[in-house]
């Protein structure tokens, strides 16, 4: 069995011009899932640019694992049409956690990562130390699809009797 290491808050902010999949809008919903984990955004009805604000919880069991983003337009007589998807591996914002931060001014970045060919960034993603934690914003841009663009914050809880390495 796998050992937990902790969880990993995921903020759902909010969508940037997502693509229109009814006459003139979406009711979009983000999924999004880590190895056999899935879980759920509430659907955000005729809105192309929703602001979710929702906070999903994963369990880290393996952070090697990429993270993947899935927007759906929600049907009520047909399947449910795809808007696009990213992903995002959290190994930076893990390396964050394991250093100590206890001194530095809140605001302070740790680390900054530039987008690539290789990653879904749609902009610079910063690693924070913000409040004494470790907070990382990203913007994702998302793949096989129009347009649109999701933004997320990232936090982590620690579990009495899990420890990251």
């Amino acid at each position: 069995m796998d050992t937990l290491l902790g969880l990993l808050r995921v903020r759902i902010k909010r969508g940037v011009n997502l693509a229109i999949r009814d006459i003139n809008t979406s009711d979009p919903y983000i999924v999004i899932r880590m190895g056999k984990q899935k879980l759920k955004t509430r659907v955000m009805e005729r809105h192309v640019n929703p602001v979710w604000n929702e906070d999903l919880t994963l369990f880290i069991y393996n952070p090697e694992l990429p993270i993947k983003l899935a927007v759906y337009d929600h049907d009520f007589f047909s399947t449910d049409d795809k808007m696009g998807d990213a992903e995002f591996y959290i190994q930076p914002f893990l390396e964050g956690l394991k250093m100590n931060l206890k001194n530095l001014p809140s605001g302070t970045v740790i680390n900054r990562i530039k987008p690539s060919k290789s990653n879904c960034l749609a902009e610079e993603s910063c690693i924070t130390w913000r409040n004494h934690a470790v907070v990382q914003d990203m913007c994702l841009r998302l793949r096989n699809v129009e347009c649109g663009e999701v933004e997320l914050e990232l936090h982590w809880i620690n579990v009495p009797g899990c420890r990251l390495v």
